[in-house]
């Protein structure tokens, strides 16, 4: 297999960097139609990503496993060269990423893990730190390209820059840029929608480079009005081993108090928020906002 750098390790100086920069630029020209920075929402954002370090290398493993094995059935072979076949395996990771992170939020037992990066109320590049402690796809949606000859390690470096590409429109500082670039790439501004919690841009823009895809499945919203992040029912804490965990908690005790093997399924693989029907209207009902206290 190739020997690929790792592009976020490489990139952890930048990300120190512009998120200095950011600071700075909020302290000096503050507005207060954003969010800006709480210091104990980024210390766990960056708790977050500081963990996902040593947890995805157990949820890793698997993953690997089930890599190299259908590597090692396939016969076909992908070459890696700078200009002509990584630039279509960047492009095959984007558009398989698109379908991966589409089922994070349409599946509850995978929204249990990505919702994590969902739970900040804040929008700035320590929110991009905040990811998760888990890892239930098992990579199952790159197998295609592994069973086209992609290798393993060419899979995961194509993962790495899209992740560091998605660093820097975790941001408000930068307003809409030029219309070639938001026709086609993902940008803080379409990301600001992603991460909004009003009902109409809820579950849209989930395109990890390119924004074309969501215009191409229509799963894409403009950004208009001023976005609101968070959850549609925010958690009252800032203890990572709790945010990390909270949605799988919940998931616990619906499966608890479920009436058959027909709503337990609901729970597990219906999207989020969904109730058997004779419990919907109660789950309607709209839940208080909770502020942090812990």
């Amino acid at each position: 297999m190739p020997n690929l750098p790792d592009p976020v390790l490489w990139s952890i100086p930048a990300f120190l960097l512009l998120t200095i920069i950011e600071i700075v630029s909020f302290l000096v020209h503050p507005d207060e139609d954003e969010q800006g920075y709480a210091t104990r929402d980024s210390v766990t954002s960056i708790s977050m990503g500081l963990g996902s370090l040593f947890t995805n290398l157990l949820w890793k493993i698997p993953t690997f496993a089930l890599y190299t094995l259908v590597y090692a059935l396939t016969p076909l072979r992908v070459g890696v060269h700078w200009w002509t076949t990584v630039p279509l395996m960047l492009l095959a990771q984007d558009f398989f990423y698109y379908w991966s992170h589409r089922s994070q939020h349409r599946v509850r037992v995978l929204w249990a893990q990505h919702v994590v990066h969902h739970s900040s109320r804040h929008y700035n590049l320590s929110t991009a730190l905040r990811q998760p402690w888990t890892d239930l796809t098992f990579g199952v949606f790159y197998l295609p390209m592994i069973a086209l000859g992609v290798s393993p390690a060419a899979v995961a470096f194509c993962s790495s820059v899209s992740l560091v590409y998605q660093f820097w429109i975790h941001t408000e500082r930068i307003g809409k840029l030029g219309k070639p670039v938001e026709l086609l790439f993902n940008t803080p501004s379409h990301h600001r929608v992603h991460h909004a919690s009003q009902g109409g841009y809820l579950d849209r823009n989930f395109g990890g480079i390119l924004i074309v895809w969501d215009r191409l499945f229509g799963s894409f919203t403009e950004e208009g009005t001023q976005p609101v992040y968070g959850l549609t029912k925010n958690i009252a804490t800032f203890n990572p081993l709790r945010v990390a965990t909270h949605e799988y908690l919940s998931i616990g005790r619906d499966l608890a108090t479920a009436r058959g093997w027909r709503d337990r399924l609901g729970y597990l693989f219906r999207g989020p928020g969904w109730q058997p029907a004779d419990r919907a209207t109660e789950a309607l009902a709209p839940a208080a906002a909770l502020v942090p206290t812990d």
